[in-house]
């Protein structure tokens, strides 16, 4: 058929996956106290003092708590910064970026 228009269709099936989160974790220990690590919740993750004794107690009675969810990158820089607060000031703690 000269001329006849073609009628074409298409069912574009797109799925956008959305990147994975990461939580930073800090681990109990014996030696870091209560009141560095509210210190550090406030300073670096930027918690209300309400909100980060309630994460240092959950890190003292469970053995971990999770500081915050974030994109890959600005997890690792707050696993980082906390870190080396802790170190400056002579504590063990741990801070851990898992996947969540």
């Amino acid at each position: 058929m000269a001329g006849a228009l073609t009628e074409l269709e298409e069912n574009i099936n797109e799925s956008v996956l959305e990147p994975p989160k990461y939580k930073v974790v800090i681990y109990n220990d014996n030696v870091t106290p209560v009141d560095f690590v509210v210190a550090l919740l406030i300073k670096i993750f930027h918690h209300s003092e309400p909100s980060a004794f309630d994460v240092t107690m959950k890190v003292h009675t469970d053995g971990s708590g999770v500081a915050g969810v974030y994109g890959y990158e600005i997890a690792e820089q707050k696993g980082a910064e906390s870190t080396a607060m802790a170190r400056q000031n002579g504590f063990p703690l741990v801070i851990k970026v898992e996947v969540e």
